[in-house]
């Protein structure tokens, strides 16, 4: 319904349109009934006593329910300094005690345990623990050489001729 005390009301009593705030309605059917009671209108009066009553027990409400939820904000005010000040104090404690990192609550960075799925990424230097050990050199063979390729003749042999 929003704030209650400060809102704006239409009421429509005995006498037309009361507009205002409840408080403000309050005190015009409080006003309109002693002059009906100074007029001697009996009946008017206890009408714009019962308007004035209905207004009365909404503003009280309302600001209960105000006082309420004031304490509950308070409670949780008082909450939070007192919190600070225990923070407060142990980084106080740290620092007197040299700034001792050790006692301190430390983040776990440690990593979960992934199994080793082929996932199409490409393996980098970086990504490899340990390099392979390097390949052994094969060893080449000598380049034949224009001797090399004159066919061999035992002895006792004649060397084939060449074709002409």
């Amino acid at each position: 319904m929003g704030n209650v005390v400060n809102r704006v009301f239409d009421s429509s009593g005995p006498e037309g349109k009361v507009r205002g705030t409840p408080q403000q309605i309050i005190d015009k059917y409080n006003q309109l009934a002693r002059d009906s009671q100074l007029s001697g209108d009996r009946v008017a009066t206890e009408n714009f006593q019962q308007h004035a009553e209905h207004y009365l027990r909404l503003l009280s409400v309302a600001q209960k329910e105000q006082e309420v939820r004031r304490e509950e904000q308070e409670r949780h005010n008082r909450e939070r300094q007192a919190e600070r000040d225990r923070e407060r104090a142990h980084r106080q404690e740290r620092e007197a005690n040299g700034g001792d990192l050790a006692d301190a609550p430390q983040p776990d960075f440690a990593q979960p345990d992934v199994p080793d799925v082929d996932n199409g990424l490409v393996e980098t230097p970086e990504s490899q623990s340990e390099a392979p050990p390097p390949k052994p050199k094969r060893q080449r063979k000598p380049k034949k050489t224009a001797e090399d390729a004159a066919p061999v003749v035992e002895s006792g042999e004649e060397p084939p001729e060449a074709a002409e």
